[in-house]
Formats: structure tokens, sequence, C-alpha cells
């Protein structure tokens, strides 16, 4: 059966729930200074770091946007989260336990170790995503106030990796940073934004009027957007993904209910290839293109998740629906490496893990036999989530 973060079965909301750390590889939590609606990881650095986990501490990055009380106080942060360790089963009794200050000194070294740059960010950012494009990894970052911005963010990454480089930062450089780029062009604020990941610095964004706007990036290193939207959705285009085989090729979700995919070598009028019209019963909130294998997940607004093999698009027939949530969902990522595991949050306040490859145990116990078989973790405990 499905492991479960927190003391709880799926229905047992209002049971007082504990956080059981057997469960977790690792389990931190940072705080960030204002709620952030988005965050990315800067996956090129991620790789970098990348280590066993067995064997030494992980590394990670991350670019979020904050929802400040106030206009002015809001920022685009960019947070380095190290010596972050694997939990250790407990060993040793209690009779054994006498402190001392080696023991602290030790306990210090294996603190996780969080060091933050800051950009200071006029309005809320709705969403964050972030690639290396050229020496320099890049935000776009959708504003509230309907425009969409690319900021480098190489100083930023120098400055929580050198402290010589945050204290310059801090000082001087902080007050100077300006975005690339931005585009107005949209007339409206939205939420859909994807980089390309087979051409760095292709970007599509799309707003809550329905348009899609691409942008392509030029030798300058500047970069040129079609004015022309593409156009199909009647409604808030809330989620979109590049394919990861086709470069011209990207999937969209609406509050029109209807997922579309689109192709860019075709004029903006005619760009829309399929069309699923009722793919949820009511808004589609995010989606995620499967890296590996030829299958799309979508979240909907009537907290069903639904699996798509995008050979079969067409025919609006879905290859699985799961409906554990009881709220929204509000995210959606396949595994990076395991074609068939996905994991989805929700308004509901749950994030759920799931494998297709997995079928029921005859011999499951009736617990286990309400629950989907697919249905490999459900982590509690949180609020909001968004991403």
């Amino acid at each position: 059966g499905p492991g479960m973060g927190m003391e709880s079965g799926m229905g047992a909301m209002e049971a007082e729930m504990e956080r059981d750390p057997s469960a977790y590889l690792v389990f931190e939590k940072l705080q960030s200074g204002a709620p952030c609606l988005s965050f990315d990881i800067l996956q090129d650095r991620a790789a970098a770091a990348e280590v066993p986990a067995s064997t030494a501490p992980l590394s990670l990055y991350l670019c979020a946007g904050t929802q400040a009380e106030t206009t002015a106080a809001n920022r685009l942060i960019l947070m380095k989260l190290s010596n972050v360790r694997v939990s250790e089963p407990k060993v040793g009794s209690d009779s054994e336990s006498d402190s001392s200050d080696d023991d602290d000194e030790e306990d210090e070294e294996k603190q996780p170790r969080l060091e933050i740059a800051m950009i200071p960010y006029h309005g809320t950012i709705n969403r964050v995503r972030v690639q290396t494009v050229g020496d320099s990894p890049v935000a776009a970052v959708w504003s509230e106030r309907g425009q969409v911005d690319l900021w480098r963010l190489q100083e930023l990454v120098k400055a929580v990796e050198v402290p010589e480089a945050m204290a310059h930062f801090l000082q001087k450089r902080q007050k100077e940073q300006r975005p690339l780029t931005s585009f107005t062009g949209h007339m409206a604020e939205g939420y859909a934004l994807d980089w390309n990941p087979l051409v760095a610095g292709r970007l599509v964004t799309g707003d809550v009027k329905g348009r899609l706007h691409v942008w392509e990036p030029r030798e300058d290193g500047t970069w040129s957007v079609d004015q022309r939207p593409l156009t199909g959705h009647s409604q808030s285009a809330e989620d979109v993904q590049w394919s990861p085989n086709e470069p011209t090729v990207f999937a969209s979700c609406s509050v029109d209910s209807s997922l579309r995919v689109w192709d860019i070598r075709a004029p903006p009028s005619a760009a829309c290839m399929i069309s699923v019209p009722n793919a949820h019963s009511s808004d589609v909130n995010v989606i995620s293109w499967n890296r590996m294998e030829p299958f799309l997940v979508s979240g909907g607004d009537d907290g069903a998740v639904t699996v798509w093999d995008l050979r079969q698009l067409q025919t609006g027939q879905s290859v699985a629906t799961f409906k554990q949530h009881t709220a929204p969902i509000t995210s959606v990522q396949w595994h990076p490496s395991d074609p068939g595991v996905f994991a989805a949050a929700g308004a509901d306040d749950r994030v759920t893990q799931w494998d297709l490859a997995v079928e029921r145990d005859g011999e499951a116990g009736a617990e286990e036999a309400r629950l989907p078989p697919q249905l490999l973790f459900v982590h509690e405990g949180d609020n909001d989530l968004k991403e």
C-alpha cells in the first residue's frame, strides 16, 4: 500500500497528524520570508552537485518569486541549500547519549546551510522558470502587472557561492540589477510559462485571456516576440509544456476545460494541431509532458489527475484518471528518470506520488483495497501548496 508521510489515512483529515521521519530520506524546511506562488530548480547546478546520497551531503539551487503583502516588498530569490544529509536510522541506547562538546561541534557541521540572494521586484510573481542561456541561468518571470521579464541570475549564483561576492552584491550590485528584456504585449497577467528544452532561449508564455506568445532568441543575446498570439483557447491559458523531442511543438491547458497541442511552424491563427475540448469537467490548471514516453498528465479544478497517451490524444480518451484529491490540483510533475512515476499537489494540502506500473496485489488488506494500487505515497501537513 502507499506510504504515508503523515500518520493518517486519506480520509482522516481531522485527526492529529504527526510526521513519520522514517518515511523520508530528506526532510528540510526553509523560509523564503514571504509566500511564493512559484519556484524552479536550477537543473544545471543540480546535475553538477549530484553525488551518491549515501556518501556525501546534497546541494540544491532554487529560484522563487514572492507574493508579499505589499507590491514593493516582492523579491526574486535565489537560494542555495547545501550540506543536506540523508536521514540515518537512530542507533544506540539512551544510556550512551551523554553529550559532549565534540558531539555539539559534529552536529553543527551536519546542519544544512542556506544562502540567499534577492532582487527587488515590483509586484507579485505568478510564475518563474529557469534555463541556462549562454553563460548564465536566466529566470523568466510572469508578473501580476501583465508583463514577462527575463533576468540573468549569474551574479546571484556567484553571491550564494562566494562570501566576498555576496558582500559586493549586497553593497553595490543588488540595487543595480535590471531585466535583460521585458514583454508587455500580453495586455493581461498570466501563469503559463515554459522554456524549450531543445532550443536554448526559446520560450512560450500564455495569459488569462487565452493568448499565447512565442519568444525566439537572437544571436546578439536579445529576444524577438511574435506580436501575433496563437489563438484557440477561449479562456485563460493556465499552463504550457514544450515537447521533449520536437522543438516546435508544445501543449497547453485552459480554464475552457481543454488541452491543445500546437506547432509553431504554422501561422499563429492555424498553429493548433490537436484539441481535446472537455479534458476535465472544469478548469484544467496544470500539465506535465513526460520526458521519456509519449504521455501527458493534467490536473484540474475537479480534483482529477488524468494521464493521456499523446498518440491517442485526438480521440479524447485518457489512459487513466485518479480522483484521490478532494480539491483543485495545483501542480503535476513527471519523475525525471522513471517514466511511470509522477507527483501531484492539490488545494487539499496533499502531495501524492503515483506509479502507473503498479498493479493491485491480490493479497491486499481492506485498507489498501480502498486505495488505487498506483498510489505510492501521500505527504500532508503543509498549507496552500502551489508547486
